[in-house]
């Protein structure tokens, strides 16, 4: 089902064709998409991205791969073991995850494509993702399901998302949140929701029969049913214009706290390995199960805030989408894989449990800064949207 939900002011015509004057750019003449780009070159956070970032802007990989990236290796150690216990809060580690990922999304300003599947750095990835993903399991765990049939397995991810008791983001943005803090709350949410629906689709290739159906149908309307002023990230990068912010895909990856990239890090490595392909789609239906509630509640907030249909626009979508999705998502998807194939049962809820794990620590973190009377940036931004005075 693809949402017809279209603020009242705003032609389909605008909705496909809106830009904003942060991101003009051109390509045979052309205006730039909303949040089109690769990631912009971010500052290092520590000795690993450092050398990491040195090494990969350094030029295309050549004979001599290996040898430029022995500084990256050499410090890899002493970056997992000054992390240990805490590596999903870990700002060096996950920016280094953060970067290694986007080689396969968009890319990353400076670094030449042919990276992505250098070797060399295919090993030095593997070397953080490793202990990575063993925290993730960690901050997980592995819940349990006594049934494999497709109408069990959803009855058990709705009772995990039900159970689901963290602080309540969404509420506190309905009720509280002053304007500086929506706007923070966009910024930690734009990292992935300029390329939303990404980390799922990695999926589609590596599913069959009925659930790929499914998953092709909930993406179908994340994408916008085909009109490209209808895609979620294209609705998100509306809104973040709404409050004055820039919508430029990854403009605000210096700004974010380890915890954002981290939720968005096991969306990626559960993404990009076959093996974990339940484990996505776990993610994906308790990321649908926890959304339709939330998005009211911010799109209240934000009406609250002053702010007009258009830039609520994507919350509302959501209350509608999402609440058809989670069905999907639950029954079809994740059931469905599950009813086809029971060794996907462990993952599939790995999965969903991450999902609500990661999200918790990033609800957590900001309502802790700002009920402190902080920013929940590293980076607090200015009312033009900008960036300024790095933390230390």
């Amino acid at each position: 089902m693809t949402s017809t939900a279209v603020p009242a002011q705003v032609s389909d015509t605008a909705a496909a064709t809106a830009t904003s004057p942060t991101t003009a750019g051109t390509v045979s003449g052309a205006p730039a998409a909303p949040g089109a780009g690769r990631l912009p070159m971010p500052q290092p956070r520590g000795p690993l991205t450092a050398a990491l970032l040195s090494a990969l802007g350094a030029g295309a990989p050549g004979d001599d791969a290996a040898e430029r990236l022995r500084p990256v290796r050499d410090v890899v150690p002493a970056a997992l073991d000054g992390a240990t216990g805490a590596l999903l809060r870990d700002d060096d580690v996950q920016l280094a995850l953060t970067v290694l990922y986007e080689l396969h999304y968009r890319g990353v300003d400076g670094v030449d494509d042919a990276w992505e599947w250098a070797p060399a750095l295919l090993a030095v990835r593997a070397r953080l993702e490793a202990p990575f993903e063993t925290a993730v399991r960690e901050r997980a765990g592995q819940p349990e399901c006594a049934t494999t049939d497709a109408a069990g397995v959803a009855r058990r991810l709705f009772e995990l998302a039900a159970a689901d008791d963290g602080p309540s983001l969404s509420r506190y943005v309905a009720r509280r949140a002053d304007a500086e803090q929506a706007r923070e709350l966009l910024v930690l949410k734009s990292l992935y929701q300029l390329k939303e629906a990404d980390p799922h689709t990695w999926a589609l290739p590596r599913i069959s029969g009925a659930p790929k159906a499914a998953l092709v149908e909930i993406q179908a309307d994340e994408y916008g049913g085909g009109r490209p002023g209808r895609m979620h990230a294209e609705l998100f990068a509306r809104t973040m214009r709404g409050v004055g912010l820039d919508d430029t895909y990854g403009r605000y990856v210096d700004a974010v706290p380890a915890v954002v990239l981290a939720a968005v890090n096991t969306m990626s490595l559960f993404g990009l390995h076959r093996r974990l392909r339940g484990a996505i789609v776990g993610h994906l239906a308790a990321f649908e199960m926890t959304s339709s509630v939330p998005s009211r509640l911010y799109g209240n907030g934000f009406r609250r805030l002053g702010h007009d249909a258009d830039t609520t626009w994507y919350f509302d979508e959501h209350v509608e989408a999402d609440a058809v999705h989670e069905q999907i998502a639950g029954r079809d998807l994740a059931g469905g894989l599950v009813e086809q194939d029971p060794t996907m049962l462990d993952d599939v809820l790995l999965g969903a449990a991450a999902c609500l794990a990661v999200e918790e620590d990033v609800g957590a973190f900001a309502l802790d800064r700002w009920e402190r009377g902080e920013s929940a940036l590293r980076i607090p931004i200015g009312p033009s949207g900008a960036t300024g005075g790095g933390r230390g």
